[in-house]
């Protein structure tokens, strides 16, 4: 990494997450046994904080200044002429030019960015390590490079808000990667032609042709259509009707159970069951005819009870809400920051990631082994 000289003098470093908790976290591991401790001041927007202390990265003195968004900075919109439902027919927003902008919500978070970027001689931006992140880093740096277009911009990647894992990515600073964040763009992009030009399509087509109880007003339907969302709902209607179109049928299945002193046994039919009632009792008579029946073969396996495998974050948040009363925040910091913060548990993913230690293992399985006994 290039800049860091041997005890030369502070440079300031605007430092960028994607959420204020994150923020805060980062800020309080690197700044854990410096002179001067941390210090906090309001930013234009009441909700993202700023916070102030000193650092060594690669042997440079750096005054750090932590601050952070909400998500994306930016959205993309038609230019004004395409934005009005009747100024064009719906296949022209396939080709109609587009813009990335600020949000009104997000003015203030815009205005503080390029405060502090004009004092900063470095950035790290140090959002999530995805392609939406890398996305959300390169809209913070579009603001910021029109407030200081000389920042030294440096990405920072990490796995979990963990003292070890802080430390290490910022001493490994790395470039931001800018095909994944137009991969993003390109897929941003799509979404909106795609939903725009259908939505309009559809709601001016059959808002007429179908009588909606759900609609008050048919001025202001919207048949909303997502390139996504979409295709899913076709899968829920289609299951629907296959549920609808089922016809159920009356089976019969015979139960053998024998009881002894040693207890009771009871013997699974391999047929399973039958359809056809007249078999069945032919069957059944047959085996009250002859109530005697011939062991052949005794078959014994042993099963293993294992401890119970790690809840997945969602189903977590779940139990907890259902059983403890308590809120998504309260359960994640109860189970999750004693091993150490968890970045972005992933609810998909209840396996411990290859290459990490057993303190990061929380970003993987949300809890330990032994917790979802106490939600059983």
């Amino acid at each position: 990494m290039a800049g860091g000289g041997g005890g030369g003098r502070a440079i300031r470093v605007l430092n960028v997450a994607e959420k204020p908790s994150v923020a805060k976290a980062v800020s309080g591991i690197l700044s854990k046994n410096q002179p001067g401790g941390m210090r906090v001041r309001d930013g234009r927007s009441r909700y993202n904080k700023i916070f102030e202390f000193n650092y060594t990265i690669r042997n440079q003195p750096c005054q750090m200044l932590f601050t952070s968004v909400t998500g994306h900075l930016m959205e993309l919109e038609f230019d004004d002429r395409y934005r009005q439902w009747h100024s064009c027919d719906p296949v022209d927003l396939y080709n109609a030019p587009v813009r990335k902008y600020v949000p009104e919500d997000k003015l203030d978070i815009k205005r503080t960015l390029e405060a502090e970027a004009r004092s900063c001689q470095w950035i790290i931006l140090w959002l999530d390590c995805d392609r939406e992140g890398e996305n959300i880093a390169f809209e913070v740096l579009d603001v910021c490079r029109q407030a200081n277009h000389n920042l030294n911009v440096w990405r920072a990647r990490f796995s979990a808000l963990i003292d070890r894992e802080i430390h290490q990515s910022v001493q490994t600073l790395v470039q931001p990667n800018q095909l994944f964040s137009d991969a993003v763009d390109v897929r941003q992009e799509i979404d909106l032609r795609i939903g725009a030009s259908f939505t309009r399509f559809q709601t001016m087509l059959l808002r007429g042709a179908f009588v909606l109880d759900f609609a008050t007003d048919d001025r202001n339907l919207v048949l909303s259509y997502g390139p996504c969302q979409f295709p899913t709902l076709g899968f829920v209607v289609e299951r629907y009707w296959e549920i609808q179109a089922h016809e159920p049928e009356q089976f019969w299945t015979i139960n053998c159970t024998h009881n002894s002193d040693e207890g009771s046994a009871t013997f699974n039919w391999m047929r399973g069951h039958l359809f056809d009632y007249t078999c069945g009792v032919t069957i059944y008579e047959m085996c009250i005819q002859e109530p005697t029946a011939t062991v052949t073969k005794v078959k014994q396996q042993e099963k293993l009870k294992y401890p119970p495998h790690p809840l997945s974050t969602i189903e977590l948040e779940k139990r907890a809400s259902r059983y403890f009363r308590m809120s998504s925040e309260q359960t994640m910091k109860a189970t999750l920051h004693f091993q150490g913060i968890a970045l972005k548990p992933t609810p998909q993913i209840d396996l411990e990631s290859s290459g990490t230690g057993w303190m990061s293992r929380a970003c993987f399985t949300a809890i330990p082994w032994w917790l979802p006994d106490l939600f059983r």
